[in-house]
């Protein structure tokens, strides 16, 4: 029975740590499309996990990851942003910079 504990232990061990690499790529490629499609630099070409926790949902409990990135708007500084995703999906992106109002 012990040999089997440890068995399934590895099992869900390697299963999360594949799971995380590919919420990790997956928030890197959003992170590149978004700074791209708003010409900002994307810095150090990696992500940061900040915070790991479970979410509930109507459609289950999924792993939320909230990971930091870094960018530059004309090269000069650096800026943080976040991303938040929930399983694999993106749950809220974040760039901390004040949107442009049009004349209302």
């Amino acid at each position: 029975m012990d040999n089997l504990l440890a068995i399934l232990l590895l099992l869900l061990l390697g299963w999360f740590w594949l799971d995380s690499l590919r919420a990790r790529e997956i928030a890197i490629g959003v992170c590149v499309a978004a700074c791209k499609q708003r010409q900002l630099q994307f810095l150090d070409q990696a992500v940061a996990l900040r915070r790991l926790g479970l979410a509930w949902r109507s459609e289950g409990v999924r792993i939320r990851r909230a990971y930091r990135f870094e960018f530059s708007e004309e090269g000069v500084g650096r800026q943080s942003g976040y991303v938040v995703m929930r399983g694999l999906s993106v749950e809220e992106l974040s760039f901390g910079l004040p949107t442009d109002v049009g004349d209302a």
